[in-house]
């Protein structure tokens, strides 16, 4: 499938990921990581995966693909994560005088294992604690602070299900926005967050059917409708609607508030698959529905996305160009 340029605009399966100084693309046929390793060096390399997609028909399907490709990034942006950190501590040169006693044991025990321990700790610590804070803590934060007057009338129960789903879903949304908006603080995490949006503005370069260079580039927005903080925005706003299904087990004090989060944590796929639908839609059309869908996300992505410098730029499109494929088999669709 192919653009007329004059006043074409198309939309690419083409997406990735901002790294440690660099960027992640995946296009349809391959996957490509560039990294800034100095004032005029950029080293890119190919990664191949393994998706869950390719290994069976049965991920393919709607829904399922959700949770599948859910997986797979998660998966993918490890092993870029992996590469790009690898990269740009080999690009700083360091004494070893300058390590601590403790830094120099590690590295004669683990030498290069050492990142890759410390990424599976943050790994699993992180996923352990986001348990606690987006299942647990909604719900016995709301049965701390009010008593739920259980009632044979249907209606009821429905009203005291909807209280305290909209109350945790608030709850999800504020923990994650009050996150985002204090790791944007580091220097570290600014600079992710350039990436990042040099990563969304090459992408609509792209699909504007425009040169890829950097003034071209710059001329574009950094708010992308598939971007990943928009997909969760829309499982925390999902999971308010998947809440009024789910008991509430006030009776049952403590061991109530762990039923509960349980049986949330095991609809997460349900979730996840029509989160992963919808961000699908809003990638693919353009209308007043899909606007909607994606607007709280767009808005997120005004702290998870900053104005990138140039040389952020040339990151984004080093790792764009080698995963377009020449057959036009990334576009989803091509309108003018």
């Amino acid at each position: 499938m192919s653009c007329n340029k004059e006043n074409a605009k198309k939309i690419t399966s083409i997406g990735g990921s901002a790294l440690i100084e660099g960027i992640m693309m995946r296009g349809p046929k391959n996957i490509n990581v560039a990294v800034r390793t100095g004032e005029d060096t950029i080293e890119t390399e190919e990664i191949t995966i393994k998706t869950l997609t390719e290994r069976s028909k049965l991920f393919r399907l709607p829904l399922i693909r959700g949770v599948a490709g859910m997986i797979d990034s998660f998966r993918l942006s490890y092993k870029s994560l992996m590469l790009s950190a690898d990269k740009a501590i080999n690009s700083i040169e360091a004494e070893e005088e300058e390590m601590s006693k403790f830094e120099r044991w590690l590295n004669d025990k683990l030498g290069e294992k050492l990142m890759g321990v410390l990424m599976t700790i943050a790994s699993v610590l992180g996923v352990a604690l986001a348990m606690v804070l987006f299942f647990w803590l909604p719900t016995f934060l709301y049965n701390l602070i009010t008593r739920i007057n259980f009632s044979e009338s249907i209606s009821a129960v429905v009203n005291a299900r909807l209280t305290q789903s909209i109350f945790e879903g608030v709850v999800k949304i504020l923990l994650f926005m009050g996150y985002i908006i204090l790791v944007s603080q580091m220097e570290d995490m600014k600079r992710v967050f350039m990436y990042h949006g040099a990563e969304h503005k090459t992408i609509f370069c792209y699909e504007a059917d425009e040169e890829l260079t950097v003034e071209n580039v710059k001329k574009h927005k950094r708010f992308h409708p598939r971007c990943g903080t928009s997909f969760i925005i829309i499982m925390l706003i999902l999971g308010i609607a998947i809440g009024l299904f789910v008991p509430q087990f006030a009776a049952f004090g403590v061991w109530g508030t762990v039923l509960r989060s349980a049986i949330k944590i095991l609809l997460l796929p349900i979730t996840v698959g029509i989160g992963y639908e919808l961000i699908k839609l809003c990638g693919k059309h353009d209308n007043w529905l899909t606007r909607i869908i994606a607007a709280p996300g767009i808005w997120a992505q005004h702290i998870t996305t900053r104005e990138p410098d140039d040389k952020m730029i040339e990151v984004a499109i080093a790792a764009i160009t080698p995963v377009i494929p020449d057959d036009g088999s990334d576009l989803i669709s091509c309108n003018k």
